[in-house]
């Protein structure tokens, strides 16, 4: 509130106590299944098929992850989770690669971004860098047996913090990484070479030039200064031989302008004539370990030129870490001077060590499929989660037990069955073996035929429901809300072009009981999901539709009103609570998501005194009472026709 003190208008904005919930997703499904690539038991989110491509990969035979995520999005998904399991002894391909040192040392290490026999395709060529040859290195990745490189990467360092270091850059690539061996000892003192032998004498006037020894900072230096008699000085500037002493002399005689910086860098500097030209060397090894030269601040009085050094003038500098740089590829052209990743000869000159990547041993039991529903804990908005393919009476149990025991019981369970379980005993049986059964959860059959995407079977294979589920389920959300049961003629199931068997009327009826949700094709419909109930035996939670609105409340109030923690408990707060849920839940009321033709038949919400006793207050409790009259689907439509007689005529 405005402090009162002068005479005049005071304008304050106040809170209107309307605070909207949001509706929670409710069809982001994670899939949980073997890939040929990408991370292990880590959730990731992609948005489209070719991105799951990219990141995991193309068909895999016998797994149907690829197949279901393609029916996800074929279906109408718009974006999902993978959660990518494999057996024990998986392995990343590696190649490990020597430096260019006299007596070679590893100089890096390039691994395929994640695990699997994928990245023994990989393959790499190293070349110098285009912008500084001496320093730099290009990396190009190839598959194997191909002349177009996936990826170029270039110009890269070997010196930590640097712009271009090979690990910074390497980490955006979608095929490998890169470790470099900071345990390389191989490094030496920068050094920097003149282009040409110096023009001597020097002219009176032309001795100055600037010097960055170590990345310590430009300084400038007049060689006049070591024309003398004194110990390490020279008696003119008329030979090379002088010149080097004299830039000797001057270096060494400079002050560290970082506290970070070796003094022995400037203490132990050298400088030689070395074949005819210039060679400066730092006093002090290392992989930033520099000498650069650049011209004096002013030109009249610049002798770089002169001196030919600098890059300026055509010299070349090397740093410390250059030698640590990975060898070039022997002479050739690829393929034929591939480094192939996990696929190498080794060990030669240039490859030090190499590891063939591996997908591990085949998965015999459950328990990496069970284990992965764990890695989805912290995924507030996954909504759905599928194993496809795995018609495990254990999974499909798991997988229930987990949704309905997450910390807001905020996810439903779509089950595959078995390839073989089509008939009606097998499919009883499977579904009585099933535990723990709640209604967190349906099962499907039977499996569908799709086209052979990889296009190695002339006729149509066979493949799980639980894709093309997920993405049904979607599709019914976007269209017509979750409380409409993704069922019915308009659940045509897209990319199907068959049902391993097609139940009739008589066998479905014989299946409905038990809450098996069987898919039918029709003549007139196609190919249809025809069944929505989830496995529970509680008639009070049959429906899919009843439960996933009943998630889906839950879910949106949760989140809805996190505003009221804390705020004072009294009629100020029931009361805006039943504002804002009741707006919620009439905003639904008018979509058509509740039964009744007035929000009173159609919903309740409750907040106040009878909810919330003294006894709530003084412990800090707030009850709030939220009802809702489900939609069910019309499951058994009956059509009784009788005569019409005794009319006249």
């Amino acid at each position: 509130m405005a402090t009162l003190s002068y005479p005049g208008v005071y304008v304050e904005e106040v809170p209107s106590g309307v605070r909207p919930i949001a509706a929670a997703s409710t069809s982001i499904p994670a899939f949980i299944g073997v890939a040929e690539k990408g991370p292990l038991n880590k959730a990731v989110k992609v948005f489209n098929f070719t991105e799951y491509q990219n990141l995991y990969g193309g068909f895999l035979d016998g797994s149907f992850l690829s197949h279901a995520v393609f029916q996800f999005f074929n279906n109408g998904g718009t974006q999902c989770y993978i959660v990518r399991v494999s057996g024990a002894n998986t392995r990343t391909a590696s190649i490990v690669l020597n430096d260019r040192g006299t007596t070679a040392q590893q100089s890096l290490t390039i691994s395929a971004i994640s695990p699997g026999v994928w990245g023994n395709k990989l393959a790499v060529v190293i070349a110098n860098g285009t912008n500084d040859p001496g320093n730099e290195f290009n990396l190009s990745v190839y598959w194997q047996d191909e002349l177009t490189p996936l990826e170029k990467l270039e110009n890269l360092s070997m010196v930590p913090g640097a712009p271009n270091f090979v690990e910074t850059i390497v980490a955006s690539s979608k095929y490998i990484r890169v470790t470099v061996n900071q345990a390389n000892t191989n490094v030496q003192a920068g050094t920097s070479r003149g282009a040409a032998a110096p023009s001597v004498p020097l002219p009176a006037g032309r001795s100055r030039f600037r010097i960055n020894i170590d990345g310590d900072g430009y300084q400038e230096v007049n060689l006049q200064d070591a024309v003398g008699s004194g110990t390490g000085q020279v008696a003119d500037l008329d030979t090379a031989a002088n010149v080097a002493g004299a830039i000797q002399f001057v270096v060494r005689q400079l002050t560290k302008l970082r506290a970070s910086t070796n003094q022995n860098a400037f203490t132990n500097f050298q400088c030689t004539v070395d074949a005819g030209v210039l060679l400066l060397t730092s006093g002090a090894a290392g992989l930033s370990s520099s000498a650069n030269v650049a011209p004096a601040s002013n030109s009249g009085q610049d002798a770089s030129g002169l001196l030919n050094l600098g890059k300026l003038e055509g010299g070349q500098e090397i740093l410390g870490a250059a030698v640590t740089r990975p060898r070039n590829n022997p002479a050739g052209t690829p393929p034929g001077n591939y480094y192939l990743v996990g696929d190498h000869a080794a060990p030669t000159a240039e490859v030090s060590s190499v590891q063939a990547g591996s997908d591990g041993d085949p998965i015999t039991t459950d328990q990496p499929y069970t284990d992965a529903f764990s890695i989805l804990d912290d995924k507030e908005d996954v909504s759905l989660i599928a194993v496809p393919g795995i018609g495990s009476k254990d999974v499909v149990g798991a997988g229930m037990n987990y949704c309905a025991n997450r910390p807001l019981s905020d996810c439903f369970f779509i089950g595959d069955m078995a390839q073989d379980d089509d008939t009606i005993e097998e499919a009883k049986t499977f579904r009585d073996a099933i535990t723990p059964k709640n209604s967190y959860g349906a099962i499907y059959l039977p499996w569908l035929r799709m086209l052979d995407p990889t296009g190695k079977s002339p006729e149509p294979i066979l493949v799980p429901p639980s894709g093309y589920v997920a993405g049904l389920y979607a599709k019914t959300d976007a269209q017509r809300g979750v409380w409409k049961a993704p069922a019915g003629t308009a659940a045509a199931l897209g990319g199907a072009v068959g049902v391993a068997v097609n139940f009739t009327d008589v066998q479905q009826g014989n299946l409905n009981p038990f809450n098996i949700n069987v898919i039918r094709q029709f003549a007139a419909s196609g190919i249809v999901l025809w069944g929505a109930r989830t496995i529970t035996s509680d008639p009070e939670w049959d429906y899919i539709p009843v439960r996933r609105m009943a998630i889906f409340l839950r879910v949106s109030i949760y989140r809805g009103i996190q505003w009221a923690v804390f705020e004072p408990n009294d009629e100020d707060l029931w009361a805006g609570l039943r504002l804002n849920i009741g707006s919620f839940m009439m905003t639904l009321f008018r979509q058509g998501a509740f039964q009744g033709s007035t929000p009173s038949q159609a919903f309740f919400v409750k907040c106040d005194s009878e909810t919330t006793t003294q006894d709530d207050i003084n412990l800090g409790i707030v009850n709030i009472l939220v009802g809702f009259a489900p939609l069910k689907p019309a499951e058994f439509v009956v059509v009784k026709i009788s005569q019409k007689a005794g009319q006249p005529s």
